[in-house]
């Protein structure tokens, strides 16, 4: 069995991930384990995500009870990370106190803008950003984080209230498409992003990096249309704005989620929300004039390792 191992989980909307990994010796980290479930918080009850209900809870415990288990296993110590779900549940508290209690995982919930700082963390560890101008967008499923840096240097972040299982939520009951829904939908996304005081629209890059499960999904997609057998191994895959323009008609073109689940290379536990990601990067990709996006498949979670290991090496060479 691996040893020196770490293991963080990312409490996300959509879904929770594990990841185990193992130091090497020159400060860098192999991924030993991995393990992500569906959870939907916020999804069932109250407008927008302001509460976990109960059966949310229950689910979100089995799965963390099992991640404890699996880091024991490994005795690796364990940090989380909860997100825009937890972060706007007026039952947070009761939340993370029961999750404390029945599992003994301590809940770090993390701002919007600490959020896309270690996003940026793990796609500048999984894609080669050394003297780049980078844009990096993830599309989660309570809210979307934008980060524009220049060589590591941050030059704005924001995260706007725009995801998937939120505005499939508001927009799309049962999941099922409208011209009417989606108009307003794409409206909404729109005056979301252009209303942050934080974000710039003005800027060159020489690269936007893409991370999360809805654009993962949608490389998928990109890929199959290509011709191409996809590969669930996608960092380093780029699909440009005419393929994902045709992916979104494809896609919205399937009015329901049985529908959609006839698409080739459909992700099947994401065939409900994936028209609300679609509209997200379709949306971002025109405000920001993006011509293509490079998929990484390091996110929030290896991006909590990478701040962990750098606080490590600060704290063993102060001594």
């Amino acid at each position: 069995m691996a040893k020196n191992c770490f293991a963080a989980i990312d409490m996300g909307t959509n879904s929770f991930h594990l990841i185990i990994v193992e130091l090497q010796k020159d400060g860098s980290f192999k991924i030993v384990d991995r393990e992500r479930e569906v959870i939907r918080l916020g999804s069932q009850e109250g407008t927008g995500l302001n509460r976990i209900s109960e059966e949310e809870m229950t689910r979100a415990l089995k799965v963390l009870k099992k991640f404890k288990k699996l880091a024991a296993f490994y005795d690796a110590p364990l940090t989380a990370a909860a997100t825009s779900a937890v972060r706007e549940a007026g039952n947070q508290k009761e939340f993370i106190d029961k999750v404390y209690n029945e599992t003994g995982i301590v809940v770090n919930v993390i701002e919007g803008t600490e959020e896309a700082n270690l996003i940026y963390l793990g796609a500048k560890k999984a894609l080669n950003f050394d003297g780049k101008k980078v844009l990096c967008i993830d599309i989660g499923g309570g809210s979307t984080e934008f980060l524009y840096a220049d060589d590591g240097k941050i030059i704005f972040a924001d995260s706007i209230k725009i995801g998937s299982v939120r505005l499939s939520k508001e927009f799309f009951k049962d999941f099922i498409l409208s011209d009417e829904a989606l108009s307003a939908c794409e409206v909404h996304i729109e005056n979301m992003i252009t209303a942050s005081d934080k974000i710039q629209f003005n800027f060159e890059y020489d690269m936007v990096a893409g991370t999360s499960g809805s654009i993962q999904s949608t490389a998928l997609l990109a890929a199959s249309l290509r011709n191409s057998k996809p590969s669930r191994k996608l960092n380093g895959f780029t699909f440009n704005y005419y393929e994902l323009d045709v992916v979104t008609q494809l896609v919205l073109s399937h009015k329901t989620k049985e529908e959609r689940l006839t698409i080739p290379a459909m992700d099947t536990k994401r065939a409900d929300i994936i028209p609300a990601g679609l509209l997200i990067l379709k949306k971002a990709f025109q405000l920001f004039g993006i011509k293509q996006i490079t998929v990484s498949d390091y996110t929030l979670k290896e991006g909590i390792i990478v701040d962990m290991i750098k606080k490590l090496k600060t704290s063993s060479s102060s001594l």
